[in-house]
């Protein structure tokens, strides 16, 4: 919505800046979604959520655009993430002109950022620098298709209550024992308080004595950030854990931030092949 009132949309030659404006106009958007942050903003509308996107992935390239239901992936996440309530704005981050183009035609805001980023933090992080009135940027990978709204909108309200948090994420129960054993699903403890204390791809807790005190956790690839923390974030060096595990969020941990997770409904997994694209589809039926 322009400021004065009327619709538009935007295409590549029409950008402010680094940042290409487009107004979506699917029916469920909230009218005067996308506003820039003034004075008269409530707390709510100054977080914006942003999903990475890139064309390169060994397993599966070009997923953004793999089509599940006549629409591509990342537009599925985008939808979701319009439904979230405490975000003013939905941007979807890419280095490639063939998902920009994509995201225009389904009317997304689009970030065009640089090629090279070693991860999505890093892509999402060059955005929220063009942010300076966010509080809160939520990171929402571009191959979750069935992201929850309401889980968004519990990451936005439990940063903004704690103003010592840097982080939150979210997790939930793990019943099936060859997922606990399986590398590729990340675990996580917690604190009594809710903080993560640590993650894991090996299987933790460990439960020595077989005493099925405590269920595991599956951790979800979903991050609400401080957006200063978040620019602080990008700029450490790796950390010795995180090296060793391969999770950017213990980088967080070792240099002592608090990161707070919340608890969730076990989801389907995100889409990193071409099967689980299909199985994506079906159930999006």
């Amino acid at each position: 919505m322009a400021r004065d009132g009327s619709s538009w949309k935007s295409r590549p030659d029409r950008c402010r800046g680094d940042l290409i404006q487009c107004v979506c106009f699917a029916p469920f958007i909230r009218k005067g979604a996308f506003v820039d942050g003034g004075d008269h903003a409530h707390w709510w509308r100054m977080a914006t959520i942003v999903i990475p996107a890139r064309w390169g992935s060994t397993r599966f390239p070009g997923k953004a655009l793999a089509a599940l239901g006549g629409k591509p992936l990342v537009q599925h996440v985008w939808e979701k993430c319009l439904r979230a309530r405490r975000a003013s704005r939905v941007i979807v981050a890419t280095d490639d002109m063939r998902i920009a183009e994509a995201a225009f035609d389904f009317g997304a805001e689009v970030s065009l950022t640089k090629v090279g980023h070693p991860s999505g933090t890093d892509r999402v992080a060059e955005v929220a620098a063009k942010l300076p009135r966010e509080r809160v940027i939520v990171n929402v990978q571009g191959d979750e298709p069935f992201v929850e709204p309401r889980l968004i909108d519990r990451l936005i309200v439990a940063l903004d209550s704690d103003r010592r948090l840097a982080m939150a994420t979210a997790a939930s129960p793990i019943e099936d024992e060859e997922e606990f054993l399986d590398p590729n699903v990340v675990k996580v403890v917690m604190a009594r308080n809710g903080d993560a204390l640590y993650f894991s791809r090996s299987p933790i807790p460990a439960d020595r004595d077989g005493s099925g005190g405590r269920i595991p956790l599956r951790h979800h690839g979903i991050y609400a950030y401080k957006r200063t923390f978040l620019l602080e974030f990008v700029r450490w060096k790796q950390t010795p854990l995180e090296a060793l595990e391969k999770l950017e969020q213990l980088r967080a941990l070792e240099k002592g931030a608090r990161i707070r997770v919340l608890l969730t409904d076990p989801s389907p997994p995100g889409v990193d092949t071409p099967a689980q694209a299909a199985a994506a589809a079906r159930r999006l039926r």
